[in-house]
């Protein structure tokens, strides 16, 4: 594969509830983080959802996030289908889960080194040694769990911060789940020493097998979001069912232009 992506000025963006997208396909992704890393630069690669589209509208300083972020993903069909509602085109919807051994594999033959952090305690170790596993050259330079006091300035904070900086990752992997990964990332970005920040949210869970993904039918054809209400009901049926027709709703209310939104 081309190391060598296209310039992100040169990309098209959609605007969907006030948020940047970029309409770029999983190998362009894949290459643009190769070129941040390979080259030293650094950038946010954050993705969005009809959950993140929903907080966006209800938080403002979560839609700068995304709208600050040097890259912005498409990561659910449902927002595939509201840009279309919009009379705009996204090419594809790509999942973290689907395509970090993907990224990994590239990592190890370019020599790049991940981080992990995020998830309950045991999490991010285990999803290293199973991503190694797959992967015996990779470099993963370090993990930590999430539970951690994330205020910034405090103790343990500045300690994870440390840990980090002293690992100097090219990749490094927050999993906190939304919006406390994007929180924790607007706050302590500018003193990571790293070169691509990449939210998953339970991305790590799934590759340490801590928690079961949906058949693959249900995920390629627009119904994950069903499949993990049925996993995780209780913590999730507010999201979905009440989330997904208001995502909707939004969506024909900025058709209508009777929803605008601030820069």
């Amino acid at each position: 594969m081309k190391t060598e992506p296209p310039r992100l000025t040169a990309l098209r963006t959609v605007s969907v509830l006030g948020v940047r997208i970029h309409a770029l396909s999983l190998e362009q992704l894949l290459g643009l983080i190769l070129h941040v890393s390979v080259h030293q630069e650094r950038a946010i690669v954050a993705y969005v959802n009809v959950h993140a589209m929903n907080l966006a509208c209800e938080a403002s300083w979560f839609r700068a996030f995304f709208n600050q972020s040097e890259v912005v993903f498409c990561d659910g069909f449902g927002v595939k289908w509201g840009a279309r509602l919009l009379g705009a085109r996204l090419p594809e919807r790509f999942t973290p889960p689907d395509w970090l051994p993907r990224l990994a594999e590239l990592a190890a033959q370019h020599g790049l080194t991940f981080f992990f952090v995020g998830s309950r305690p045991g999490v991010a170790a285990a999803a290293a040694v199973r991503l190694q596993a797959q992967f015996p050259t990779l470099k993963i330079v370090g993990t930590q769990h999430g539970e951690f006091d994330k205020t910034l300035g405090c103790v343990e904070n500045d300690a994870v911060v440390r840990a980090i900086n002293a690992a100097r990752p090219n990749v490094l992997l927050v999993g906190f789940g939304m919006p406390l990964q994007e929180k924790w990332l607007l706050e302590n970005w500018k003193r990571l020493d790293g070169n691509v920040a990449l939210p998953v949210g339970a991305a790590l869970d799934y590759m340490a097998g801590a928690t079961p993904r949906g058949p693959r039918w249900m995920r390629d054809h627009g119904l994950e979001w069903l499949a993990r209400l049925l996993i995780e009901p209780r913590r999730l049926w507010r999201r979905y069912l009440i989330g997904n027709p208001l995502f909707l709703w939004r969506v024909l209310l900025q058709r209508a232009g009777l929803l605008r939104f601030e820069d």
